[in-house]
């Protein structure tokens, strides 16, 4: 695979796909051509403002057209642009832009006002101020020499890891691991120029981010919701024929809880694809049987953004229990949570991956050599077991793992008991200190308000269908769980709280 800087797949669908909808955002249509022009613009709009090869640019916008200008923009200068989320306050963003040393911003919302405290007013391009939107996106054709662009092993992109501990680490992917993974998507997606699909989720994060590079590579059609509505989403699917749609797990729970999902033509979708955790089988059932819809899953990570996939091409081979397998070059180990001891199939411990999409590391610098093991593998800090033919199962995350009475337990496990009860609408299972046992296990709960259920039921059925060790201690009703936007519970937080006041 010949690894080329992130902007030419951007050109080359400019020069294939031309005047073809690249991108609709509400009443917007913007084209192949329409990103790369304006591309070239805002690349020089930053060179005017100092931005140069080797600079770094931090992006925090919403979910709009402009976001996917700006990397090419970046890289059409050999810089790197810094994904913010938009959601994050004034500590985290000093901690990005610090971190990564960003010298530039482009911005909107209170992100434009929160970089410019931190970077001066000078070196934010405001996408909300309507004269500098006009002079750094009016489109050009003219594209820039090649004299700005290094090497394809540059930094591309740097996004922020969805760690549930400690401060975010910045994870540098390079032209070369991005073009890698950007194929790998396109291959498990099955993506190609007549597909049509949405971006809810921010794209400052890993599936965002790759969705919109993997729609640009393959000539596909994607509409920017710039907040998640259902509703919405569901009336697209139906009046744009849509053919695939993404989900994370919260958006799974409120499809399955949906009062008038059938009231949706949802027959154009290929499947549903369901990412950053493991499937919960008995919602995605339950959306499947009121739909018709099957569930593609897949698994990946901020810093090997494909790890594994189900075969799109053989629904017949698709499967829920597992997250698939992994692309041609992505190679998969299982190692011992203690010694590291490679293990043999069907034996669970912590899931290794080592490919060319693998990122260059993290900053700060220091934390990069704990991420891997002998031989450039990377830790993703995954509980799971492969099959002799390859199929990864995840179980949990190390990290997140209850040791109660020295056995393992995965909070996974627990909350997919919980789910299956239909008065759980959301659930999320954590361990907390125990004098005796080491940890036990603690059950947040948000229940479905046309349900009734108490606490002790739920906690006998996990009772009823687990081992003894796994029994839940507690049982809590929770108003909401709280989680980050790829969907994964943020059990830290909730330990907090139980910590604070044991009642959540």
């Amino acid at each position: 695979m010949t690894a080329v800087p992130l902007h030419r797949t951007l050109e080359h669908a400019a020069d294939r796909f031309r005047d073809r909808a690249a991108l609709l955002a509400g009443e917007e249509r913007w084209s192949f051509r329409d990103l790369d022009g304006r591309s070239n613009a805002l690349a020089r709009h930053l060179a005017e403002r100092g931005v140069a090869a080797g600079d770094r640019v931090a992006l925090m916008t919403s979910n709009r057209p402009e976001f996917v200008v700006a990397v090419h923009a970046a890289s059409k200068l050999g810089a790197a642009t810094v994904l913010l989320s938009p959601a994050w306050k004034a500590a985290e963003v000093a901690h990005a832009v610090g971190l990564t040393g960003a010298r530039h911003a482009v911005a909107d919302g209170p992100g434009a006002a929160l970089l410019a405290e931190r970077l001066g007013a000078d070196a934010v391009t405001d996408l909300d101020d309507p004269a500098v939107a006009d002079a750094a996106f009016a489109p050009s054709r003219a594209r820039l020499d090649d004299r700005h662009v290094g090497s394809a092993d540059d930094d591309a992109v740097l996004v922020f890891s969805s760690g549930t501990t400690g401060l975010p680490k910045a994870v540098r992917h390079t032209h070369r691991s991005l073009g890698v993974a950007t194929a790998h998507w396109c291959a498990a997606l099955g993506l190609g120029p007549d597909d049509r699909f949405q971006v809810a989720t921010p794209p400052s994060h890993i599936l965002g981010l790759l969705n919109l590079l993997a729609a640009t590579s393959a000539g596909a059609t994607v509409r920017l919701h710039r907040r998640f509505d259902l509703d919405e989403v569901l009336h697209r699917i139906a009046s744009e024929r849509m053919t695939l749609e993404m989900a994370v797990a919260p958006i799974a729970l409120a499809l399955a809880n949906h009062p008038r999902l059938e009231a949706y033509d949802l027959s154009s979708l290929r499947y549903i694809m369901w990412g950053a955790t493991p499937v919960t089988e008995s919602v995605a059932a339950a959306v499947t049987a009121r739909t018709g819809v099957r569930w593609l899953p897949a698994y990946g990570a901020s810093e090997l953004p494909v790890i594994a996939a189900n075969p799109v091409a053989d629904p017949a081979a698709w499967r829920l229990d597992s997250a698939g397998l992994p692309p041609a070059d992505v190679e998969l180990r299982i190692a011992d949570l203690d010694t590291g001891a490679v293990l043999g199939p069907g034996e669970t411990g912590e899931v290794q991956a080592r490919s060319p999409s693998l990122m260059a590391g993290y900053l700060p610098d220091a934390a990069t050599a704990d991420a891997f093991a002998d031989g450039g593998w990377y830790r993703t800090g995954d509980v799971g077991w492969l099959e002799p033919e390859g199929w990864v199962h995840l179980t949990d995350r190390a990290k997140e793992m209850i040791k109660v009475k020295g056995f393992q337990v995965a909070p996974a496990e627990l909350e997919a008991v919980l789910h299956a009860h239909p008065a759980v609408a959301d659930c999320a299972v954590f361990g907390v200190p125990d004098a005796r046992a080491g940890e036990v296990p603690v059950a947040a709960v948000r229940l479905d308000p046309g349900h009734d259920v108490t606490p002790d039921e739920l906690a006998r059925l996990v009772a009823d269908t687990l081992a003894s060790y796994k029994r839940l201690h507690r049982v809590v009703f929770v108003d909401e769980i709280p989680r980050l936007p790829s969907g994964k519970v943020l059990r830290r937080t909730l330990r907090d709280r139980w910590t604070a006041a044991p009642l959540l």
